[in-house]
């Protein structure tokens, strides 16, 4: 897969950059959320995203996770969340089934990408309730151009 899929139907930003500076808002500072149990798949996931996404989006905020319930913990304590990535390959807790629970739990519930290790499994990423997917190894490329599709308003 070249590009990240989305999808609940948003459209991925590609295109003319003026035409999509014009025709989009983004949510401003975000915090971004990555979780996996390996610390290589978060570093690249972080390395990815580098400091600032464009520059219609203004500089990002990263908290990384290495467990399930340092996360769950987080969100709790209701702090601020713009998009969670998370790896499906994450143990002993996947990314699917935190993805699903975050959409049972929470009232308003941030865009969620999950990270696949097959393309095949994006049946089951969207049975999570991820809005897009990315598959390994990550692409800086696709996996920004996702991230700038969710972190639309």
């Amino acid at each position: 897969m070249t590009e990240a899929e989305v999808l609940t139907g948003a459209t991925p930003v590609y295109g003319d950059p003026e035409a999509i500076r014009q025709a989009s808002t983004y949510v401003q500072s975000p915090t971004i959320i990555v979780y996996s149990d390996d610390q290589t798949v978060r570093h690249a996931v972080i390395s990815a995203l580098g400091r600032k996404l464009s520059a219609e989006v203004s500089a990002h905020k990263i908290v990384e996770f290495a467990t399930a319930p340092a996360l769950r913990q987080y969100v709790d304590d209701k702090n601020k969340v713009d998009l969670f990535i998370l790896d499906s390959e994450a143990v002993p807790e996947g990314g699917m089934g935190i993805a699903h629970q975050l959409r049972d739990e929470m009232a308003d519930c941030p865009p969620i990408m999950v990270i696949i290790q097959r393309s095949p499994d994006k049946w089951l990423a969207k049975w999570s309730g991820a809005d897009a997917v990315v598959v390994h190894p990550i692409d800086p490329f696709t996996l920004g151009k996702g991230v700038l599709a969710l972190l639309k308003k």
